[in-house]
């Protein structure tokens, strides 16, 4: 199950995702709407907003409706002959702190319809090794008290929990979990 470049080969399977009402983003349902509005306006620039190395996009729109500046980072799809879900990688340059307001340098989303067959699992394992060849020494990921199919996810591929916390209230406010993996 290979991770693959946003694309316009790839983009169908995306774009019948969002249309059948999975959002890339689990803080913000809304962005479901918003990457089609993008998609749907200018394709071209929608795929290449999704790999930005140098953080030369737009801020980032929080789920209180602020904004923070964009990250260095890029997303994968993860796919199976079809769109099965996303996997995104985020970082600072010269350091593996993040900013308060980013929750984690992975965030990843499997479409309900392809749960349970290890995808998500696969996919963090895969990324892991990107995010190593981009100078990280760990990794932190985050996921909610509840979210049980996650954490099991991260602790497949080394995760430890690090910490229970609150997020920001410009993020939630909510219960969360914070995991670290080391990277070889």
């Amino acid at each position: 199950m290979p991770l693959v470049w946003p694309s316009h080969e790839f983009l169908p399977g995306y774009v019948a995702a969002l249309e059948r009402g999975w959002s890339p983003n689990n803080l913000r349902p809304v962005a479901r709407q918003e990457e089609l509005d993008l998609i749907h306006a200018d394709p071209d620039a929608f795929l290449a907003s999704l790999v930005d190395r140098e953080a030369l996009g737009p801020p980032v729109r929080m789920p209180d409706g602020s904004t923070v500046p964009k990250l260095p980072g890029y997303r994968r799809w993860i796919w199976d002959g079809e769109f099965c879900g996303s996997i995104g990688l985020r970082w600072q340059r010269g350091t593996n702190d993040l900013p308060v307001y980013c929750l984690g340098h992975i965030g990843y989303g499997v479409v309900p319809w392809k749960s349970g067959r290890g995808y998500a699992t696969a996919a963090l394992r895969e990324l892991l090794r990107e995010a190593a060849a981009e100078g990280q020494r760990y990794v932190e990921i985050t996921t909610s008290p509840d979210n049980v199919a996650s954490q099991r996810v991260i602790a497949a591929n080394g995760g430890v929990l690090v910490e229970e916390f609150v997020k920001l209230p410009s993020l939630g406010g909510t219960p969360e979990l914070r995991f670290r993996i080391a990277l070889a």
